[in-house]
């Protein structure tokens, strides 16, 4: 598993940042310099590439390609970086992994102190799974960059506003060199496999073993949610005020699924969550 590192490495407070369901670590380069840049103290931020995209190897077996994997990998890591103090940004998929390691990180020795759920929570709408499944895994070949980037908007317009600069940043990472010729997203399309083998009912008896996992949290949330999300309902929202660590909620208007944090309102509220004493 590949990780991009941000800041002094040898920090007692490191931030971990991890991406959705087919992006990579590469999505949190405004963030991760931000937080650096504020903290009065050394930081070191991590943005993993989870197993199947970015950087990192493609699994033999597809099957494989599930939180449980993520989230063992994810305690690999921090028992490497062994932070003296440990705070969690997780987008999508990425809060749910953070959800997993929040669990069991005592084990290699660890502590979330702070945990951000970027657009992710207990019940995942299944219109919303629906939706992402139109997509994934196909499409993965376009003539270069700036084609895909294109096609990427399209799919990705709930992320909200972006200049062409930001969204072109956003999409270099997306990509890398076909031999074949142009470019290739980056992820091993064999994540569909197991993302399409889930039922709305299998999706469903999931629920209590999430609303589990975030009822036991003792870090402080916060709960960013798209104001025009359609995986994150209002009433999931509200409910993670009122339950388990009864997350702070902050809505960013003309945003679906999910924020991106590159725009200074969305950095802003995260520096401000993550570094304050």
């Amino acid at each position: 598993m590949a990780y991009w590192q941000w800041g002094d490495a040898t920090a007692a407070h490191t931030i971990v940042c991890v991406h959705g369901l087919t992006r990579q670590g590469r999505d949190f380069d405004v963030l991760a310099q931000a937080l650096v840049a504020a903290s009065a103290q050394p930081l070191r931020v991590v943005c993993p590439d989870v197993a199947g995209r970015g950087m990192s190897d493609w699994l033999t077996d597809p099957q494989g390609y599930g939180i449980p994997t993520y989230a063992s990998d994810m305690l690999a890591l921090l028992a490497a970086l062994a932070p003296q103090r440990l705070d969690w940004v997780g987008t999508s998929m990425g809060g749910l992994i953070g959800l997993a390691v929040c669990a069991h990180a005592k084990s290699v020795g660890v502590e979330v102190r702070r945990l951000v759920l970027n657009d992710v929570g207990p019940v995942l709408q299944w219109q919303s799974l629906l939706r992402i499944g139109t997509y994934l895994g196909k499409n993965m070949h376009y003539p270069d960059l700036e084609h895909a980037a294109a096609a990427l908007r399209l799919i990705a317009h709930s992320f909200g506003p972006h200049s062409d600069a930001q969204w072109l940043e956003l999409s270099r990472h997306m990509v890398k060199p076909d031999p074949a010729g142009g470019v290739r997203l980056h992820y091993d399309p064999s994540i569909a496999l197991v993302f399409q083998s889930v039922t709305q009912e299998s999706a469903s008896q999931g629920e209590a073993a999430l609303w589990a996992l975030y009822d036991s949290l003792t870090a402080q949330t916060m709960l960013v949610r798209g104001a025009d999300s359609d995986l994150l309902s209002p009433d999931t929202a509200l409910q993670m005020t009122q339950r388990g660590p009864c997350a702070r909620l902050v809505e960013i208007a003309g945003v679906g699924h999910a924020p991106t944090l590159v725009a200074p309102d969305q950095v802003d509220l995260l520096r401000a969550f993550l570094l304050e004493p």
